[in-house]
């Protein structure tokens, strides 16, 4: 039997743990399976999806995720809403899939911490949408919390939303002003890169806000536990990080390619070796 082949394609990709994860996916689901990088390019796509269509699927990263719509044959629901694919399934038609979503519930799931309530975002950017769509979805109440220069782009943002989830509930501010309300949040989102290696010590919000949060998410997965998550761990919150996402997300894409389920001992298991592994690559 010929060997499976699978990658990740974008473009610079140089540093990635796709390889990693998905190796070890396959290790544990028993699946037979290779997988490489493919560094392409946005303008390459076209010149190179004969070559990616004998894979048998392939993950994708910036800047591709939009780019490669149009030489798919079919979107599911979700990928055709956010408008990005992150996962190629090959056969009789190109398949295209957006697993972050589901990467985002399956973390929150795995540490029993609920989308619903009062839910906070720190920040407006590509992964501030994905939480507040999810979010919308969920039927929260969402507060994306942003810098001063970033004010037009959260309008932007949650108008977008508004328009695409009925009965949405979101409204924007700036960072400063979660300080001087007392309201509690049931989540708490970290969408910024603050708090990321190298500059571990800093935090996106304050300890007043983080104290008032029952459960905290935090999209940086380097290191895996950041300081903002040990202040709520702290405080007796429920929390996790953005390498549970990372490797959820990855988990969802061999449902789609194989239907493989993985118990949340594996998963955990992974997310503590790809930080290991992580720190020995970076």
């Amino acid at each position: 039997m010929p060997e499976r082949m699978f990658a990740v394609i974008g473009h610079p990709i140089g540093h990635t743990m796709s390889p990693f994860i998905h190796k070890r996916l396959f290790q544990l689901a028993g699946k037979q399976g290779d997988y490489k990088i493919i560094d392409v390019a946005h303008e390459e796509l076209e010149v190179k999806i004969k070559m990616l269509d004998e894979l048998d699927g392939y993950n994708i990263t910036i800047p591709n995720k939009q780019a490669i719509i149009p030489f798919l044959d079919k979107l599911d629901k979700k990928a055709e809403m956010y408008g990005s694919v992150n996962t190629v399934k090959n056969g009789k038609m190109r398949e295209g899939f957006t697993t972050d979503p589901d990467g985002f519930l399956k973390a929150l799931e795995s540490e029993n911490m609920p989308l619903k309530g009062n839910v906070v975002i720190v920040g407006c950017g590509g992964v501030a949408r994905t939480f507040a769509y999810e979010a919308a979805l969920a039927e929260s109440c969402i507060t994306l919390a942003v810098r001063k220069e970033d004010e037009l782009m959260a309008a932007s943002l949650a108008k977008e939303v508004c328009g695409r989830v009925k009965n949405t509930k979101i409204k924007t501010c700036l960072i400063s002003d979660l300080e001087r309300n007392n309201t509690v949040n049931d989540l708490l989102v970290n969408a910024t890169p603050v708090g990321m290696y190298p500059r571990v010590g800093a935090l996106p919000v304050s300890d007043s806000v983080i104290s008032r949060s029952a459960c905290v998410f935090d999209a940086v997965y380097n290191p895996l536990k950041t300081k903002l998550i040990e202040k709520a761990l702290a405080n007796g919150s429920k929390a996790a990080g953005g390498m549970s996402m990372l490797v959820w997300q990855a988990a969802v894409a061999h449902q789609i390619w194989d239907g493989t389920l993985y118990s949340k001992d594996d998963i955990n298991q992974l997310i503590e070796d790809s930080a290991k592994e992580m720190t020995r690559m970076f």
